[in-house]
């Protein structure tokens, strides 16, 4: 029996729970990983200019502290997953929520640069499991005809994590007097801003607990009782339970673990459709999306903005990522996924290039002029705008259909890590990039964002309406 007809025998694909709010808590509950993902990416942005002044670093030392948490992040995320097939995805969760909250703590009580830079890591690290399991979690115990509305929790998680970040930082730093080393609670206001992400840590950790174990990962462990209870719980009470957990369990045996060695053929080491996978989260990072999120407040501030505005900015720009965010969530499954990342690349040639042009002007008494601040700043939200609605959800989209069944799971890997790479190659190398030249710095993104367009023309193959069987 197919998985298809065994999934007609059990109801799954019309099952639909009696208590919907139910299962959206649960999805919810699990995206707050997506959360502090977004808040720790953002957080730091109010806390760069007062680590160079606190630590009287330069512009390279700096930018290792800020980026070395992605490190700790691909760590995480290559190694969340064997932990949470070994101990679940609910500890897993409650792990990363306790190593998150210590780095909040650590990093809000430094003692000197490089205990900070470790507490980043140890958060980066919590920050790569919840990135992991939070996804699978949700699509492990999501109805099949909610799934994908459910998945899409996480990236809305995100990108809200990423706004509230940048509006916390803007609310402290008004209360500090707009000086990021002002004092708050007998701290530096900066100290504040990264000790607040406690919050939300803690509650992510009480809300794992609240929460039922994957049905998968306790059939896996021989807990078929309870296995049957929670899908119950979260596909209603009319879909056959025997047949489910009989589904569920001839999947997990048919299933390919594919490894590193099924990635390898072809003339360039790895096969081409790895490639294609490996270019678009390269490509992802390259245009320096995340310099509108690490260095936003230090960029306003370069050009003459002052602090308390440039904090200001910062959260306009993340409410412009949500707005975008939700557009590609509307028309992802309508538009499709080339048309939409042609569209995205188009807006963001457009928006950097603008910001070059505009940072290329002589600073008057230390701000840029009227015109070209304000056009840098329309222009830095009309970049945001369109990678949001595009690439920002789109290469996501992609990575998990393009490719073929048999290696996937490794596949999706290799372009995961490379896109951890690529996120530290940009965020550890603005600041230099930034003190030798702000405009040339800009031309660099704008040529990536310009060569997307060929390399998805040429590339990549739309994957809207295909059965995950026909990727190949």
């Amino acid at each position: 029996m197919t998985s298809t007809e065994q999934a007609s025998k059990s109801g799954a694909q019309a099952a639909h729970p009696d208590h919907l709010g139910h299962v959206i808590f649960i999805a919810a509950a699990a995206a707050m990983g997506g959360f502090l993902f977004g808040y720790d990416s953002s957080v730091i942005n109010g806390a760069v200019e007062a680590i160079r002044g606190r630590y009287d670093i330069g512009s390279a030392a700096l930018a290792q502290v800020i980026a070395i948490a992605l490190i700790g992040c691909a760590i995480g995320a290559a190694t969340a997953g064997r932990i949470a097939d070994r101990i679940g995805r609910i500890r897993c969760m409650q792990i990363s929520a306790v190593l998150f909250t210590i780095s909040a703590v650590g990093s809000a009580l430094p003692f000197a640069l490089y205990d900070l830079a470790f507490w980043r890591i140890v958060g980066g690290f919590a920050i790569g499991m919840a990135s992991v399991i939070g996804p699978a979690y949700i699509a492990e115990v999501a109805p099949p005809a909610y799934r994908g509305r459910l998945g899409s929790f996480q990236q809305a998680a995100i990108v809200i994590g990423i706004a509230v970040s940048q509006l916390v930082n803007w609310g402290l730093l008004n209360a500090a007097g707009g000086d990021q080393r002002g004092k708050l609670m007998g701290l530096e206001a900066w100290q504040v801003m990264l000790g607040v992400m406690v919050i939300p840590a803690v509650l992510y950790g009480l809300l794992s607990f609240a929460i039922p174990e994957s049905p998968r990962f306790l059939i896996s462990v021989g807990k078929h009782e309870r296995a049957r209870e929670i899908l119950k719980e979260v596909e209603g009470d009319r879909i056959d339970l025997d047949a489910r957990v009989a589904e569920i369990e001839n999947a997990m045996k048919s299933e390919h673990k594919s490894t590193f060695k099924d990635l390898l053929g072809g003339s360039f080491f790895f096969k081409p459709i790895v490639w294609v996978g490996i270019g678009l989260s390269v490509f992802q990072q390259f245009v320096g999306i995340n310099v509108a999120f690490y260095y936003s407040s230090t960029l306003w501030q370069s050009v003459g903005v002052d602090p308390t505005d440039s904090f200001l900015y910062s959260f306009t720009t993340s409410i412009i990522n949500i707005v975008g965010t939700v557009i590609a969530m509307i028309f992802v499954d309508r538009v499709g996924r080339r048309p939409l990342a042609l569209i995205g690349s188009v807006g963001m040639v457009i928006g950097l290039a603008l910001e070059a042009w505009a940072f290329s002007f002589d600073l008057v008494d230390g701000k840029l002029p009227a015109a070209q601040g304000w056009t840098a700043l329309i222009a830095a939200h009309v970049f945001v705008l369109f990678f949001a609605l595009s690439w920002g959800v789109v290469v996501w989209v992609f990575l998990g259909e393009m490719f073929p069944n048999r290696i996937r799971a490794a596949a999706l890997g290799v372009a995961a890590s490379a896109q951890w790479i690529a996120n530290w190659a940009i965020t550890a190398s603005f600041p230099s990039l930034a003190d030798w030249n702000l405009s040339a710095t800009y031309v660099i993104y704008t040529v990536f964002a310009a060569l997307s367009i060929p390399f998805v023309l040429k590339y990549v193959k739309e994957t809207k309406g295909k059965a995950l069987e026909e990727m190949g």
